[in-house]
């Protein structure tokens, strides 16, 4: 056993009931004096409930999937404007995906309550989108300081959203798995990943304002997102990457509805890591374990349901072809992403597309 592992320095505060409390303390702890706090208009009165005894001079609420690259521009002019030396972001993977772009050029430290399963706020990658392409990148700048986890918050999201925003945080796990840089610590802290997010999505579509379902969910995705940020994009978020910055589709419902896809597809090749999943699943193989998951919790089944159409599928090839990265599991071909995307458009029986390559073979 042979490799090179590097922790990400960033502070963990996870307690039910006290956002508020945990927010003051990391705020007052980097000495700041002048908050921006970002919060999109659905979350805008949570947002003022936690952050109301922080000392905040300026609220943004102009929060966009995927982050497009003039809202960063007026966000980065507002903090500029304002004097501010801090950012919260109270919201989801766009809200924190903003702060990270306006740390990115700033260097402003950011302390984030996430809202939904993610995992943003415990990475580094950041991501923009330009003339309907999204382009990412890891940079330190953007690692959030702290990470206020605090499950009462995740309550109100609703719960085929809470599936999707969780299938997407179990997605995180799987790319662990095989990622550029994946080693057995990620691999590790992926496999308990699976785990925790496996228990915790039937517990909060059985009972979504139980707190213990919630608690796992943030949990496992916080995992999920820690593993991820050290292995690394593969071929599962290239190909989302690529269908959110170029057809705007909804980000937690695509990953939800490619993974299967991907895991069918790669998973006879890396034969080490479709056992760890399957294991993690307590199921007999990996994509028998995701499915089971998926059917249990009624996942989004198909793309063309989220306003992709199956003339885009060609257009979607090239662009992916072009950023799969060289670790994946096994050579990808246009052929192979061709059939990849169609199946997922259609909503395809996962199991059934990958019977289909095995015989191709």
């Amino acid at each position: 056993m042979r490799f090179e592992h590097e922790s990400l320095p960033q502070r963990v505060r996870f307690a039910s009931g006290e956002a508020a409390a945990m927010l003051g303390a990391e705020v007052e702890r980097l000495g700041a004096a002048r908050v921006m706090v970002i919060a999109a208009p659905a979350e805008a009165e949570l947002a003022r409930q936690v952050t109301g005894e922080l000392p905040v001079v300026l609220r943004w609420s102009e929060v966009a999937m995927h982050v497009p690259l003039e809202v960063a521009v007026r966000a980065r002019a507002a903090a500029t404007g304002n004097a501010v030396d801090c950012l919260v972001s109270v919201g989801g993977g766009s809200t924190t995906g903003l702060a990270k772009a306006i740390a990115l050029t700033s260097g402003l430290p950011i302390v984030a309550l996430p809202t939904t399963y993610a995992g943003s706020e415990a990475t580094n990658v950041w991501g923009l989108t330009d003339e309907a392409r999204k382009s990412t990148g890891a940079d330190a700048r953007v690692l959030p300081r702290a990470v206020v986890y605090d499950a009462t918050l995740t309550v109100s999201l609703p719960v085929p959203m809470s599936v999707a925003s969780g299938l997407n945080a179990l997605a995180h796990c799987v790319d662990s798995m095989w990622g550029p840089r994946a080693d057995p610590i990620d691999r590790a802290l992926a496999g308990e990943g699976i785990r925790a997010l496996a228990a915790g999505l039937p517990a909060v579509v059985a009972d979504p304002a139980g707190l213990p379902g919630r608690e796992l969910m943030l949990y496992g995705a916080y995992l999920s997102a820690v593993a991820f940020s050290s292995a690394g994009s593969g071929l599962h978020h290239k190909i989302c990457h690529v269908l959110g910055g170029a057809y705007d589709l909804p980000h937690a419902q695509t990953h939800a509805v490619v993974l299967p896809y991907v895991l069918a597809f790669n998973a006879p090749a890396a034969p080490e890591a479709e056992q760890r999943i399957a294991a993690a699943f307590g199921a007999r193989s990996a994509s028998e374990g995701l499915q089971r998951l998926r059917h249990a919790v009624d996942a989004p089944k198909a793309l063309r349901d989220h306003g992709w159409h199956e003339t885009d599928v060609e257009g979607a090839v090239q662009a992916v072809l072009d950023v799969v990265p060289d670790s994946n599991p096994r050579p990808v071909t246009a052929g192979d992403l061709r059939r990849l995307l169609r199946a997922a458009w259609q909503g395809a029986d996962p199991r059934a597309t990958a019977d289909n390559e095995r015989s191709r073979g």
